[in-house]
């Protein structure tokens, strides 16, 4: 029974498992250990039991595929938000109106990134 609006269909299963899988990464991290525990609890509950049992081995190994391709995504978009800081606190200083405290402040870096900064852009 793929999906019939009832509490064993497959579909509210997964919803289970998804659930269950975050509640584990929440208390080992993304971890191939909360894969495990997942799966086990999910098993235990008789949610997707049946292909669980089968392809456990797969379905850790895309989850922890998934784990690592969303961290990889966290860190591009962490990496891209602090080169923008960069890049305005960066204007800011050249336009030269504002203090080495206010460029931190409505940059939102540290003071020690803004004088690193600001000793770069002063001529040699």
């Amino acid at each position: 029974m793929i999906y019939d609006g009832k509490e064993g269909d497959i579909i509210n299963q997964y919803v289970i498992f998804t659930k269950v899988c975050n509640e584990q990464m929440k208390k080992y991290g993304r971890t191939r250990k909360a894969v495990m525990e997942a799966i086990c609890i999910c098993k235990d509950r008789n949610v997707l039991r049946e292909y669980l049992s089968s392809k456990e081995s797969e379905v850790v190994d895309i989850m922890m595929v998934l784990y690592d391709e969303e961290e990889i995504m966290r860190s591009y978009v962490e990496s891209e938000v602090y080169d923008s800081k960069i890049d305005t606190a960066r204007r800011m200083l050249s336009d030269g109106a504002l203090s080495l405290d206010k460029v931190a402040e409505f940059s939102n870096l540290p003071i020690e990134v803004i004088r690193e900064l600001s000793g770069e852009l002063q001529p040699v």
